[in-house]
């Protein structure tokens, strides 16, 4: 019996590690659609950045409360998940509690800090789900925000219910096996020395009526479903919105370190209008560079770091509550931007699975996912980019769609297309001649 449990375990092992690859594989790929971009100057400065934003939650603390809750859920689970090496070694050698007898005390007071962790993740993740369901905050209801349709809520459900799930079956699996360790049942009475836990134990009273049999079975069924469940999180997380929790570090490692509010020009346009100018002179040996498309139609005309931002995005709606044309009605939420990019990279992939690497479903991000009305929105105010926890930037996205939209096939607005005039002709925004730029301040003094 205990060949087949190892046997069973290491298939289960072996398949999570395949499906991951699989996937993992994928997702680099999709990413890899992007546009090449340096982004490896300033490494300390990008550590930095990392450290603070990702694993310190610096931007979570605007609101105290719940960037302490979140800091408990992100930092428990890993911490908890610890124990999943000790997990899996007895899994595959078929031992029980395999550093218990070389740890000494050491051991008692690394499972009594992932029991009090496991509280903590079990107790923060019920009050966020009543934060959505119940109490319902905003930003999450799909009366107010279109994009927030069944399954993103269904998937925020599913991960929380599932971290309360597999904590409870962690602490109901300590407290059965203290339990048959004070009953001395069969190899549990090796490990009698180990002594109870400071949550578990307050379980054990549970299991006082159970036989040894009972209580053996219940042990294993913990034990299974524990380490299952976190199999099957690790596969769920690359499908869901919770992949931010690995790639909130490489994306914050890669955050863009120049100002905010500077836009990027296209270097080759720029290039050439300082040559038309005078400012700079023309090598004769240097050969002339196509300017290629204006903006981004697609996800393969963004960045790589563009389409890692909308894999990191975890649909806290934080960008789009601080968004001033979403809180005035308009269509734009940046939130549903990111969620866009992120289904038209999940289509690609699908399209490659199911037809091909070189299939092509003719479908395009700007028209298909996101609409000229919705880019056409933004302020620029740059409030989603400072918002975001993990330094995700939809504006870059934004703004390369409107270039494509305007510049490539000239469709902008009446208004702007009377602003770009005034720009050109006037060198200012306003219809009238640069000469007569200060005459307003002749009437100061008057």
């Amino acid at each position: 019996m205990l060949i087949l449990q190892q046997i069973l375990f290491v298939a289960a092992l072996a398949a999570t590690a395949w499906v991951l690859t699989r996937r993992i594989g994928l997702i680099r790929r999709a990413i890899q659609l992007g546009r090449p971009e340096n982004r490896t100057d300033r490494p300390n400065e990008r550590l930095n950045i990392m450290l603070r934003v990702a694993f310190g939650q610096k931007k979570m603390m605007t609101n105290v409360t719940v960037g302490l809750m979140h800091f408990v859920i992100y930092v428990g689970f890993i911490i908890v998940n610890i124990e999943v090496l000790e997990i899996a070694l007895d899994g595959i050698f078929g031992t029980h509690r395999l550093f218990a007898p070389f740890t000494g005390a050491v051991y008692p007071f690394l499972i009594n800090t992932f029991e009090i962790l496991a509280l903590g993740v079990w107790i923060v993740c019920a009050v966020f789900l009543i934060r959505r369901f119940v109490t319902k905050v905003p930003r999450f209801q799909p009366e107010r925000h279109r994009e927030m349709t069944r399954w993103p809520r269904t998937d925020a459900a599913l991960i929380l219910t599932f971290e309360i799930l597999l904590m409870t079956a962690f602490l109901t699996w300590n407290a059965s096996d203290s339990v048959l360790r004070e009953r001395g049942v069969g190899h549990y009475n090796e490990l009698k020395g180990v002594g109870n836990f400071v949550i578990s134990q307050f379980l054990m009273p549970l299991f006082a009526n159970w036989s040894d049999t009972a209580l053996v079975v219940c042990e294993r069924f913990m034990w299974w479903f524990h380490i299952l469940g976190i199999l099957f999180f690790a596969v769920y997380l690359t499908y869901s919105k919770h992949l931010h929790i690995v790639l909130a570090f490489p994306n914050t490692y890669f955050s863009d370190l120049k100002p905010k509010g500077e836009i990027k020009n296209m270097p080759e346009i720029t290039k050439e209008v300082q040559l038309a100018l005078g400012i700079m002179q023309a090598d004769p040996n240097e050969t002339p560079v196509e300017p290629g498309r204006f903006g981004a139609r697609d996800v393969r005309d963004l960045t790589w770091k563009n389409l890692m931002d909308a894999y990191s995005c975890t649909e806290c709606g934080r960008c789009t509550a601080a968004c001033p044309a979403n809180i005035t009605g308009k269509k734009l939420s940046p939130r549903k931007i990111m969620m866009d990019t992120r289904d038209r990279l999940e289509d690609i992939q699908q399209g490659w699975q199911q037809n091909g690497p070189d299939y092509d479903d003719g479908k395009t991000l700007l028209g298909d996912y996101i609409t000229a009305e919705e880019i056409n929105a933004c302020t620029t105010c740059q409030a989603c980019v400072q918002e975001c926890p993990v330094n995700i930037n939809p504006l870059e996205i934004i703004l390369q769609l409107r270039r494509y939209k305007i510049m490539e096939e000239a469709q902008a607005p009446a208004s702007w297309n009377a602003m770009f005039s005034n720009v050109e002709n006037n060198m200012a925004p306003w219809k009238f001649s640069p000469g007569d730029r200060f005459n307003w301040a002749d009437q100061v003094n008057k």
